[in-house]
């Protein structure tokens, strides 16, 4: 069986950042956006998926950047080896 291996994350693991990203999205962005579309008048399909792209776009960048500085202030996201010695 071949070891597996394994890295040293140094500053931001963008890899957590992305995922903790889409996450929070999708559990704060969605009803958000949900929210929003009650108070427009959306007829069309067209006019939907517009809707949800202007919309949603900021929201997710808005959740990325506070993913990000989270992940900067703290030491959420880093990889702790289990093999590492710690006293």
């Amino acid at each position: 069986m071949q070891p597996v291996e394994r890295t040293e994350v140094e500053g931001v693991d963008y890899g957590w950042v992305m995922q903790t990203t889409f996450v929070a999205t999708i559990l704060v962005g969605a009803p958000i956006v949900a929210l929003l579309s009650t108070q427009v008048a959306l007829e069309t399909w067209g006019e939907r998926v517009l809707f949800a792209v202007r919309v949603g776009a900021p929201v997710w960048f808005l959740t990325a950047v506070v993913v990000y500085v989270y992940a900067k202030r703290t030491d959420a996201g880093d990889v702790v080896d289990p093999d590492s010695e710690t006293e």
